[in-house]
């Protein structure tokens, strides 16, 4: 089972109160230093799945505490290995059996996904918008482009790779379930400036070389089909899963660069050639997409039970959520009326 290792810096006349903490079931093992600098230090090793739980007991404890600092890595081993045994599993399945049917559920889906803060770091890095993100960008067209213009399937995949665009799309949505704008201005910025510079390169292709709107790459996004909602929906909430369970990104942010990427690209490349028509289509392909993969991103979220740990920032959530997820409904509904009739 993966592991964090947890440590809580709190002033010397609060070690006392860390022992409230170590009586937590999801504490595997601890132990305690001191700092001249900073106090007392406690360091606790729990399970991947439960350090939310820990993590809001330690803030709701200390977060009032001045010099109160918690710091959250990742263990990658530790010997003797930790397993559990079956008289564990026993209590577990009877503490579990005890519990209201509801407990159950949010429990379980909790089991299933790391922690809030773990989540929220991961995500808040992959929507900065700086040099390296730019230079993803760029590049990725790029490839795209020569790729889409050669007809060469390995490139455009290629482009895909290293398109950067599964984590403003995910911070937007996570946003949007936390109700936390910082984040929610940022990611549309990033993702903007993202999308608007891979238009404008591909624009710049267009009008300087030849595109031939029969080649499989173009025609392919000069269609829009039902199912092309399907595979937005699926690539959003593969990406919002891949962050939410510790998973590595980099596969699975193929699958939103599939959806985002090409159309993109094709429309721009359209665009620059005065291929008004088809480049319309791609633009529609292109919008379909960005909305079904935040719906479906903001659905997966809620569906594994993120939200904010006060009671009254959780029904503030509640309450945009439930706004957001009637826009983006109503908005998947006007554009399959609109594709099914195209």
């Amino acid at each position: 089972m993966p592991l964090r290792k947890i440590e809580i810096i709190v002033p010397d006349d609060k070690e006392s109160s860390c022992r409230d903490l170590l009586d937590d079931e999801n504490v595997i093992h601890y132990w305690s230093d001191h700092s001249e600098q900073s106090g007392h230090i406690l360091k606790v090793l729990v399970d991947a799945v439960n350090t939310e739980k820990f993590l809001d007991k330690a803030e709701k404890k200390f977060n009032n505490s001045e010099g109160f600092r918690l710091v959250m890595v990742s263990v990658e081993a530790t010997l003797p290995r930790i397993e559990q045994d079956e008289e564990e599993e026993e209590e577990e399945q009877q503490t579990a059996e005890s519990q209201p049917a509801d407990d159950d559920e949010e429990d379980e889906i909790k089991d299933i996904r790391v922690s809030r803060e773990e989540l929220y770091t991961d995500i808040s890095d992959a929507v900065s918008l700086n040099r390296v993100y730019m230079a993803l960008v760029m590049l990725s067209t790029i490839v795209a482009a020569l790729g889409i213009l050669r007809d060469n399937t390995a490139v455009v995949i290629g482009a895909m790779v290293i398109a950067p665009l599964l984590g403003p799309n995910v911070g937007l949505a996570l946003s949007t379930t936390l109700a936390d704008w910082d984040l929610g201005l940022e990611s549309i910025k990033t993702n903007a400036t993202g999308l608007f510079a891979a238009l404008a390169i591909s624009v710049a292709f267009g009008v300087g070389m030849v595109v031939d709107s029969e080649l499989y790459h173009i025609a392919s996004r000069t269609e829009v089909h039902l199912s092309d909602i399907a595979l937005a929906l699926a690539s959003g909430a593969a990406g919002v899963l891949a962050y939410t369970m510790g998973m590595s990104t980099a596969v699975i942010g193929v699958m939103v660069a599939v959806a985002l990427l090409p159309p993109l690209v094709v429309a721009g490349l359209l665009l620059g050639d005065m291929q008004w028509e088809l480049a319309y289509y791609s633009i529609l392909l292109l919008f379909t997409n960005i909305i079904c993969v935040n719906l479906a991103g903001i659905a997966t979220f809620i569906l594994q039970g993120v939200r904010p740990r006060r009671w009254y920032e959780s029904q503030k959530a509640k309450k945009y959520n439930r706004i957001a997820l009637s826009i983006w409904i109503s908005l998947v509904v006007l554009l399959a009326f609109i594709i099914y009739f195209a």
